[in-house]
């Protein structure tokens, strides 16, 4: 298949699954998530979604947890929303690369802190 078309579809598949998110689910695990990334499989079968949870350890367990009890839900509405031959089966899995970058950021400035390079 197509790169682009893989491409083009994991766009709308973002942004079909955000706006489900948003408008449809009501259920009150799933706090402030963000989606940073979908990858689906070259014959659309699967999909990874990569999401950011802002929040505490135990809030972003629950809202994974609230996302994967959706799957089905979700997967319904994107098929009302697009039209594709195979509709992926959905999996949600926590993205930790943006708080890993914080940490890191964290961790050099106490290195420019002892090192006295802090206003450089």
């Amino acid at each position: 298949m197509d790169f682009r078309r893989i491409e083009r579809i994991e766009s709308q598949l973002e942004r079909e699954i955000v706006d489900i998110i948003r408008r449809e689910l009501k259920d009150p695990r799933i706090g402030f998530v963000s989606i940073t990334r979908v990858s689906a499989a070259a014959d659309l079968k699967h999909a990874r979604i990569s999401i950011s949870v802002y929040g505490t350890e135990v809030e972003k367990k629950n809202a994974l947890l609230g996302l994967q009890s959706a799957k089905g839900f979700i997967r319904e509405h994107l098929k009302r929303r697009i039209r594709l031959r195979n509709y992926p089966e959905l999996d949600f899995v926590l993205d930790e690369s943006i708080a890993y970058s914080f940490f890191i950021e964290e961790k050099l400035k106490e290195i420019k802190k002892t090192d006295g390079t802090e206003g450089e």
